[in-house]
């Protein structure tokens, strides 16, 4: 498997954007069709249509089609997998300034000792 190809990297790739990261915050208040995604945006319909084919291929949101509307929903799934792998790190980082406080801690009292 390319990197490339790989899903995180392609969910990664599209939370890159800050307009499909908006456009996901806006899908998460609920269902919305392509002019109501637009609506906030200063950005043509057919620029709008792209960002959403992005999201729909990272698998992030769903398209569904109702007469001649085609209105898009969140899908959270992708989002819980990005989570669950970025918590691996969170939990890495808190361990490493768990111990460098304690570190500070250590120097701040030997300072004081020193001082008196």
């Amino acid at each position: 498997m390319q990197v490339a190809d790989d899903r995180l990297s392609v969910i990664f790739a599209a939370l890159a954007d800050p307009t499909r990261r908006a456009i996901l915050a806006r899908l998460a208040e609920g269902d919305a069709t392509v002019t109501e995604v637009a609506e906030p945006f200063a950005i043509s319909l057919p620029a709008i249509s792209r960002h959403l084919k992005v999201l729909e291929n990272a698998g992030l949101i769903t398209r569904a089609r109702s007469a001649q509307w085609r209105s898009s929903s969140l899908n959270p799934e992708p989002l819980r997998e990005a989570t669950a792998w970025m918590e691996r790190y969170r939990q890495f980082w808190d361990t490493n300034f768990d111990r460098l406080d304690a570190h500070l801690k250590r120097m701040q009292a030997q300072a004081e000792q020193h001082e008196q």
